[in-house]
């Protein structure tokens, strides 16, 4: 066989390029190991009827009019806003916290004294990161922080990354600020929903023209020989694919439960966090994703952070510290050494991207490649 570009992986990231190559005329052939389309965003229908996430919840939110539009080619979207709650002292709250989880915690005497200091602070709207507002000198701004900061960031952030939030990049523990607003909506970007046939049969859609050819349950370099072609792009790990030369990057990884419940509902929202109690970080109910209302039982998902172990689990997260960013440079500096090999995505950039982030990273190297 013979193609022009040859796609490591078939998350969003291979999948767009693969999808703007194809409509360019190139003949691209897309390889992935698992025995699915998708990536981490594969969904299917349990044997309940549920249509649940195979890796974890994925929520759909972004601000790129750009990025929206291309994938509303491939599906049609049921609007969706998400909420969280997490579990602080036995209370159910709003997160990411905000003025509305001031209310659910404090009296209102100290809530409205804290809300009033934060507007005045920071301005109604803002997105204030828990370890910028642990450096302010007033002393009820200094008491919220170191609240939120124990009850909410710091328990959830060693459960999820082994780590505590100051030993990590300021941009995890900016991912969920303090909100100074009462939106109790988990994101607030212009366009949130979800794909109304689910992510695989969006997935599908961008995979079926016919310059694209997919063998799944197969690893690339077992194809490597067999296959002619002249370009190579790459979403798995960096350090793998460089057979670690500079020792292997840090990734985390999830071992996840499904779990049927008898009732129509267990949850009031999408999502519950447990910073504080229970091995697992959240419990997700796909049903409020879905809008499978109808079903008169429902499926949660519990997640189990742990250590990544090649072999035995998937690497989901990158570990973003300064001193893996230094170890993904030397690999970055072996990357430019090569012609005509592309690395993206979250693993093959050592970057911690949303979907919509891999799908506008795919987009912008498509159009820097396609005309070389």
């Amino acid at each position: 066989m013979k193609v022009d570009y040859l796609i490591v992986g078939a998350g969003f990231t291979g999948a767009t390029l693969a999808e703007r190559l194809a409509a360019a005329g190139k003949r691209v052939l897309v390889v992935d190991r698992r025995d699915h389309i998708g990536g981490n965003a594969y969904d299917e229908m349990d044997p309940h009827g549920v249509l649940v996430h195979r890796y974890g919840p994925h929520i759909f939110h972004t601000n790129s009019k750009k990025v929206f539009d291309y994938l509303s080619r491939f599906t049609e979207w049921r609007p969706y806003y998400h909420r969280v709650r997490a579990v602080v002292e036995g209370k159910e709250v709003p997160l990411p916290f905000s003025l509305a989880t001031l209310r659910a915690l404090f009296s209102p005497r100290l809530a409205d004294r804290l809300e009033e200091k934060l507007i005045a602070r920071f301005g109604y709207g803002a997105r204030v990161p828990i370890l910028r507002l642990r450096e302010e000198e007033d002393p009820d701004l200094r008491f919220l922080a170191d609240y939120v900061y124990k009850n909410v960031f710091e328990g959830y952030t060693l459960k999820q990354w082994g780590l505590r939030p100051e030993e990590l990049s300021p941009s995890v523990t900016a991912r969920v600020p303090v909100l100074v607003s009462h939106d109790t909506r988990y994101f607030q970007d212009a366009y949130q929903a979800m794909p109304k046939e689910g992510y695989t049969a969006l997935f599908r859609r961008m995979l079926a023209h016919p310059n694209i050819k997919l063998l799944l349950q197969a690893d690339w370099k077992e194809v490597e020989g067999e296959v002619k072609f002249a370009r190579l792009v790459f979403t798995g790990p960096i350090d793998e694919f460089f057979g670690y030369l500079h020792g292997p990057l840090p990734y985390r990884s999830l071992r996840f439960r499904m779990e049927l419940h008898p009732g129509p509902w267990a949850q009031e929202v999408g999502t519950v966090n447990y910073p504080n109690e229970h091995p697992y970080t959240r419990v997700t109910e796909f049903k409020h994703l879905t809008g499978q209302d109808y079903l008169p039982h429902s499926t949660l998902c519990y997640e189990y952070p742990e250590a990544y172990e090649p072999g035995r689990n998937e690497p989901y997260y990158p570990v973003p510290r300064e001193e893996n960013e230094e170890r993904y440079r030397l690999y970055l500096e072996e990357a430019k050494k090569l012609k005509g090999v592309y690395f993206a995505g979250r693993l093959g950039d050592y970057r911690y991207y949303n979907m919509d982030q891999a799908v506008a990273r795919a987009l912008k190297l498509f159009e820097e490649i396609v005309h070389e």
